[in-house]
């Protein structure tokens, strides 16, 4: 098994001596090591410019026969390399190097505050670095390097105290900035699970890891949970025949990654016997984003238009302790799909002028047309949990479309209401291939009844979420079709005054 280190990175560049009390060129960390032979290792090592005394800059290097440098941080002007504005810099670089990875290639503008005014800097300095790292390992590093780092560096990137760290990073950086971040970081990790299918083909089925990047945080009467997942990642519920033969397909199926943003509004009401707290959608927006470059999907891929679409979407809001809850009430699931037949039937006769025949023409018509709603919203309960359900339906026959599968003859049909889906007038998508739920249309609330005994308390509540992603062919001509799904969980809390 490969052995890693990942020592304080932070911390042990604070503890370097000033420059100019260096007895040599340069300080190496050891980060990583594989335990193939000979053993090739990974160390992070900052060295003087030999050309200034006053410069130094920070290197991956990857120790084999000859060593190997895999990424080069810009020159620092330092003095002693602890101070905040050195540290600040260097934390800069490795953000917008992270950035660099991803298809949008234009430099990224960065700024920030003081450091000593950013909560817990050294962590969010010490990830930043392991982001880095992670990405490094997937382009730069030789394969036996590569295979004996990855699977760890994963794990303490997923960790707790990665995750808490990923928050505050993500709010430093601004929603901007963030979701360049996470295509950026699913792009590598779409190319890395990639290698890895390659690899286990010849073993049978493969379990992709679960890179699910998801965080929630409670503000003034909101709830908002964010997420992204790469679509390679996500569980497969059902689908046809593998497009292994079809790899513009699956290029294009894969190079793409869920954006989800789920916000709530919450309300608290004291009574004199009760307390009433009140849920209502403010917004769901759900999105599928390609993580490559137009130019490249068109290149590789069978057209950007090629991708999956949100085809359900599930919360469950449940209150944490319960004791003090009295009743859950929702209000009606909204109006079933507006249904409109119409049915008409015509004969048509006709005699022709004298003829050795009989000219009798006679003709038979019937027609009926059913216009359907695509979203359905449906509220339930269970036990203390309040159900939400988002559902896409087939406009022509009224099926779910997450757990059905489209006929041949539709898959086939270009006047089909799944094809050209991004572009008709009748789409029930924007234009980019998401959805957006908002509360004037989906804003009933849900009410929890409560013991006025938990005034002046702190209330956790638990939000769980579902979203399935469904493929039918857009343009591109094939049979394959495809239903995903992800899976997250996000604790929040509410304050009852």
């Amino acid at each position: 098994m490969a052995y890693c280190s990942f020592p304080d990175v932070f911390h042990w560049i604070h503890s370097l001596p000033p420059l100019s009390q260096w007895t040599s060129d340069s300080f190496s960390m050891p980060i990583c090591s594989s335990n193939s032979s000979p053993q090739p290792s990974l160390s992070l090592t900052i060295s003087k410019n030999p050309q200034s005394p006053n410069m130094c800059f920070a290197n991956l290097i990857a120790h084999f026969s000859i060593p190997i440098s895999l990424w080069t941080s810009k020159p620092m002007k330092a003095i002693k390399l602890a101070d905040d504005e050195t540290i600040a810099k260097l934390l800069v670089n490795f953000i917008e190097d992270v950035l660099l990875y991803g298809s949008d290639k234009c430099s990224p503008f960065t700024k920030f505050v003081q450091t000593d005014s950013i909560s817990k800097f050294p962590d969010i300095f010490n990830l930043a670095f392991l982001t880095l790292l992670f990405l490094v390992c997937i382009y730069e590093a030789p394969s036996d390097l590569r295979s004996g780092c990855l699977g760890t560096i994963k794990r303490h990137l997923t960790n707790c105290n990665s995750r808490q760290a990923s928050k505050l990073l993500m709010k430093m950086l601004g929603s901007n900035l963030e979701e360049q971040w996470m295509r950026s970081l699913n792009l590598a990790i779409t190319n890395w699970i990639a290698e890895l299918q390659a690899a286990h083909q010849s073993y049978g089925s493969f379990k992709t890891p679960s890179p699910l990047f998801s965080y929630a945080f409670s503000t003034f009467g909101l709830w908002k949970i964010q997420l992204y997942c790469p679509v390679i990642s996500m569980d497969i519920e059902n689908s046809t025949h593998n497009p292994a033969d079809d790899e513009r397909l699956q290029f294009s199926l894969k190079h793409h990654q869920v954006e989800g943003v789920f916000q709530l509004n919450y309300r608290v009401t004291v009574k004199e016997k009760w307390i009433d707290i009140m849920v209502n959608t403010d917004n769901i927006r759900c999105d599928v984003v390609k993580l490559v470059s137009e130019t490249l999907m068109r290149e590789r891929g069978a057209g950007a238009g090629e991708k999956h679409f949100p085809s359900r979407i599930f919360l469950q809001l449940t209150p944490t302790q319960q004791s003090q809850v009295l009743s859950v009430s929702v209000a009606k699931s909204s109006e079933n799909p507006r249904r409109e037949i119409g049915m008409d039937k015509s004969i048509e006769a006709s005699l022709e002028p004298p003829n050795p025949y009989l000219g009798l023409k006679v003709s038979a018509g019937e027609s009926t047309t059913v216009s359907l709603k695509p979203w359905k919203f449906e509220q339930s309960v269970y036990g203390y949990s309040a159900n939400l359900n988002w559902f896409l339906h087939d406009s022509v026959d009224g099926k779910e479309v997450f757990s059905s599968k489209p006929s041949k003859i539709e898959l086939l049909n270009p006047k089909s209401w799944f094809k050209d889906r991004y572009s008709s007038a009748y789409r029930p998508f924007t234009r980019q291939g998401g959805v957006i739920f908002a509360g004037d249309e989906y804003g009933e609330s849900v009410r929890w009844k409560v013991d006025r005994a938990a005034v002046g308390k702190t209330m956790e509540w638990e939000i769980r979420g579902w979203v399935w992603l469904t493929y039918w062919p857009n343009k591109h001509k094939t049979l394959y079709n495809e239903t995903r799904t992800l899976q997250f969980r996000e604790m929040v809390l509410l304050n009852v005054a």
